[in-house]
């Protein structure tokens, strides 16, 4: 596969770059939930771990900063969801807690750089 250059300014964003390896993270290890869960918890928590990155790039296209900082509070809203759905993971023991820890250590680094990021939007 041939290499890229990136277009896009969203696409050199280091939050952008974290949100997406986060999403591909939550899809991973949402693979071994129950099959019972694929229409609740599998869903929601790809679908939020996806939004992220998603509400990041939306917001970069943006023409003002308020609308780009909206943006960004979706992301950061939704990264609050896929903390929640861990939660409910670990309590219903479809993940470890090592597993969690790890997750849920990406997630307040991604969230601590998208408060940042967001704090220097004027």
């Amino acid at each position: 596969m041939e290499e890229y250059a990136p277009h896009f300014k969203f696409e050199k964003l280091q939050i952008w770059q974290k949100a997406m390896d986060f999403g591909e993270d939550i899809f991973s290890v949402s693979k071994a939930f129950p099959k019972d869960e694929l229409f609740n918890m599998i869903s929601q928590a790809r679908r939020a771990a996806d939004s992220i990155a998603l509400n990041i790039a939306e917001g970069s296209i943006s023409q003002s900063n308020p609308e780009y900082k909206k943006f960004l509070g979706y992301s950061i809203r939704s990264l609050a969801e896929v903390v929640t759905c861990l939660h409910k993971a670990l309590r219903r023991k479809y993940i470890e807690q090592e597993q969690f820890n790890k997750l849920y250590a990406e997630a307040f680094h991604l969230m601590n750089m998208m408060q940042a990021f967001k704090s220097k939007i004027i």
